[in-house]
């Protein structure tokens, strides 16, 4: 059996898809699957013990670009794909697959794929959390589904923790704390600098020799340069969003203490990796693509507005976000170095 993984778009769907490539890969252990990823995203594909191989593409978001997909197709074909999990919904995503000949198609119906996918689960309710609805498509193949979710596990290596710090400068036994102000949807996601940048001050109240981590990619600098020039010890915060790659990036997650972030991708990765965090919650909803960690604390005030799910505050105030405190988070982050935090809901 070869499967082959058409993988989500977005870093933070690639984390939660992995429920469904543990229970393939404890379904049929001599499989080899292989993944299909964006080049943005594959590096938490690499990540993933039950991947044994990573193809990046370059294809642009929102594009056909028929070329190059009969292309990918003509190589994969070459690799006797047997069956095809196609976890995105739109039509471009179902091409290479069905370009590919791959026998067993699998997918939601998504958007207009009917021929493209030979094995069309109707639309899930919007309801159920984005994990459960990629593990459901493990059952076109008989697979018993569990009831209790395995949580998404990435894993780095001891030898990428030590370079990522070598190269960064961070030294061994020195308190680290990851901050992550952005959210790539938009502002109603993002937590505002000036928390942010209080936050800081409180951390390094109460660990006076951390050092504190602004991650995230080139759209989140601006943001994280303000919250460090926002701080009382502006030296002791290392801008580094936009100056790493998504694999230095996680390597880093790997190597902190504790992390905080908004509803974004690296929130994600810092779940897998299993690290004490806070999650910030305005816009979005919790209970739909919560951090699936034990060691997270999710902070959501569920104002009588949320969740809106828009870009920017539709009401203008954004109390959703502002009138979640500094001291809150940091309770929260506390809590979670302790130990304390509560385990995810069922999914």
């Amino acid at each position: 059996m070869r499967t082959l993984i058409i993988a989500p778009n977005w870093i933070g769907d690639a984390v939660m898809a992995q429920p469904l490539l543990k229970l393939l890969r404890a379904a049929k252990p001599d499989q080899h699957i292989v993944a299909l990823a964006p080049a943005w995203v594959a590096p938490v594909l690499h990540a993933m013990p039950e991947i044994d191989r990573v193809f990046a593409t370059q294809l642009a978001h929102g594009k056909l670009q028929w070329r190059a997909r009969r292309d990918f197709a003509s190589a994969l074909r070459r690799e006797h794909f047997t069956h095809a999990f196609v976890l995105p919904n739109s039509l471009k995503s179902a091409l290479i697959p069905w370009l590919a000949g791959i026998p067993k198609r699998i997918g939601y119906q998504g958007e207009m794929r009917w021929g493209l996918l030979n094995h069309r689960l109707a639309p899930p309710d919007p309801a159920m959390p984005m994990a459960r609805r990629y593990l459901a498509l493990a059952g076109e193949l008989g697979i018993k589904l569990p009831a209790t979710l395995q949580i998404p596990r990435l894993q780095v290596s001891a030898d990428d923790m030590f370079a990522v710090r070598e190269q960064f400068g961070l030294e061994t036994g020195t308190p680290l704390f990851a901050l992550c102000p952005g959210a790539e949807f938009g502002p109603a996601k993002r937590w505002p600098s000036a928390h942010y940048a209080q936050l800081a001050n409180l951390l390094l109240e109460q660990h006076p020799t951390a050092r504190i981590l602004l991650l995230g990619g080139p759209g989140d600098a601006a943001i994280a340069e303000q919250i460090r020039t926002q701080t009382r010890h502006p030296e002791q915060l290392l801008q580094l969003a936009g100056q790493t790659t998504l694999a230095q990036a996680i390597a880093l997650l790997a190597t902190v203490d504790a992390v905080v972030s908004n509803d974004s991708g690296l929130m994600h990765v810092a779940a897998a990796l299993q690290k004490p965090q806070a999650a910030i919650f305005g816009s979005s909803d919790p209970r739909h693509t919560p951090p699936l960690s034990s060691k997270a604390e999710i902070l959501w005030l569920h104002t009588q507005c949320s969740p809106c799910f828009a870009r920017t505050c539709p009401l203008g105030h954004l109390r959703c976000l502002n009138d979640l405190t500094p001291a809150s988070v940091a309770t929260a982050v506390g809590l979670a170095l302790a130990g304390a935090s509560h385990a995810p809901g069922a999914l």
